[in-house]
């Protein structure tokens, strides 16, 4: 199975051990894989940069070096039209339309919002651990 994740569920990944940290998990074990385009690496990349600065004692490079490594990067040419309230938002369903990837798991409202785009699923970590994770792991 093949999924984007938001900033926001690879950082929580990171630093808690709740849906974030179990789908980050999926992925390392080869349970799913990650889809990521280079806009998207580069907000994991800045937003590392950025909480470095702030809490000096975590290191995010060691995953990130792992997903530029390991996912799938895939070229997304952005949406033609903006199609989330906020913008930034837009290049997770550019990278879902270019790779063909039907769901994208993140806690953003905004993006939570726009579900359904273009058969796109947006859904939460809880969500997705619940209704994917938990599922194929009984299987």
């Amino acid at each position: 199975m093949r999924i984007i994740l938001d900033t926001n569920v690879v950082v929580s990944g990171v630093f808690f051990t709740g849906p974030p940290y179990h789908i980050l998990k999926a992925w390392r074990d080869g349970i799913v894989h990650i889809v990521v385009s280079p806009e998207i690496l580069g907000e994991y990349q800045r937003v590392g940069g950025v909480l470095a600065k702030q809490y000096p004692g975590i290191d995010l490079d060691p995953i990130l070096n792992l997903l530029a490594a390991e996912a799938e990067l895939i070229p997304a040419p952005p949406l033609p039209q903006p199609v989330c309230d906020d913008p930034d938002d837009d290049k997770f369903l550019a990278c879902a339309l270019a790779s063909k990837t039907k769901i994208i798991i993140s806690g953003d409202k905004q993006l939570l919002r726009v579900s359904g785009y273009r058969s796109i699923e947006v859904i939460r970590p809880r969500t997705f651990v619940d209704d994917y994770l938990s599922k194929k792991r009984r299987s």
